[in-house]
């Protein structure tokens, strides 16, 4: 066992802004099977590729462990598929392949035959097998049911449920319940890591954004009551100084300007009071909802054309050399 440590991460590519990944930090135990979740477009496989080391970046990732990459290219397809298996992994046994092709549910025989004639969900099945036969590796699994059908997705979630020390990648949420038990998510203001399933990695998407919510709804009518009584109080304020120049003390005529100078500081006090607040508050609301998706709805423009008719045919016929097909077609559409 061993930890993955990502520290203030920061990568993009040129050109691009902004940043795929911005700061980020957080660590993964080597014994865990992460699932990888995220909307398309948000960096699943370029992570996987700086972990790989395939770009620069900025921050620190530090491991004890190798990472390998599935899928991946064989150079020889035409090679024995127990010779590929056994080049790709020189420390394992015959009996350890033949075991680890028989957990995946290939026939034996799939060993014998020439890589290149395998078809694609015996070939996921062997690269997979042939990955998990190495030591000290950290797997980085990248949508590896594309070519299964449901037998082999099974298949190889029960497989996967049996090994530890992976990532995988996947849009299947019955796959994934099946086989991890850790989520590594990218929103869309940060990572994290979160223990369970993706079931129960959803569950507290759902609560957490309603959280949100809710108090996003609290806090916005919280800022409208103090933004009328900031108002208010300013406008008080103000009458309260103005009457400086009108008011008299009634015993010697003379303006009581310490007396309402004072009312008029302690409103403006308590306006600016009211302010601060409020800022607080505004602050408080701008941290929420960072992650909540936003769903874009389908819209559909039917074309308008110029006429309700398409198609008009008068007394057509149709013919492929001698050969009449159809004649006299008359029909308007």
């Amino acid at each position: 066992m061993s930890i993955v440590q990502v520290s203030n991460l920061s990568f993009g590519y040129e050109g691009s802004f902004p940043n795929v990944f911005e700061n980020v930090s957080f660590q993964m135990d080597t014994d865990w099977k992460l699932g990888f979740v995220g909307r398309n477009g948000r960096g699943k496989t370029t992570f996987l590729n700086l972990l790989m080391g395939k770009y620069a970046f900025q921050g620190r990732i530090s491991a004890s462990t190798q990472f390998e990459y599935f899928p991946f290219l064989i150079e020889n397809p035409e090679s024995n598929t127990r010779a590929l298996i056994a080049g790709l992994s020189p420390a394992a046994a015959n009996w350890q392949i033949e075991k680890e092709v028989s957990l995946l549910k290939l026939e034996a025989d799939v060993l014998e035959r020439p890589f290149a004639t395998l078809f694609g969900g015996e070939r996921t099945k062997v690269l997979l097998a042939s990955l998990f036969l190495r030591e000290n590796r950290f797997l980085l699994i990248d949508e590896p049911t594309n070519h299964l059908d449901l037998g082999g997705r099974k298949a190889v979630s029960n497989y996967l449920n049996a090994k530890n020390g992976f990532i995988v990648v996947s849009h299947d949420r019955s796959f994934l319940d099946a086989c991890v038990d850790h989520i590594l998510s990218i929103n869309k203001a940060n990572m994290e890591v979160q223990k369970g399933n993706f079931s129960s990695w959803w569950q507290n998407k759902v609560l957490q954004d309603q959280f949100e919510l809710r108090e996003d709804e609290k806090l916005r009518q919280e800022l409208r009551r103090l933004s009328i009584a900031s108002k208010r109080n300013a406008s008080w304020s103000n009458q309260v100084e103005k009457t400086k120049q009108k008011r008299f003390n009634k015993s010697d005529g003379m303006i009581d300007k310490g007396a309402i100078g004072h009312k008029a500081a302690k409103m403006m006090a308590r306006s600016k009071a009211i302010e601060t607040c409020r800022a607080a508050q505004l602050d408080a609301k701008n941290k929420l909802l960072k992650n909540l998706e936003d769903e874009e709805k389908l819209k559909l423009f039917p074309l308008d054309f110029h006429s309700s008719t398409l198609v008009e045919l008068d007394d057509v016929s149709i013919r492929y050399g001698e050969k009449t097909v159809c004649e006299s077609i008359s029909l308007r559409v």
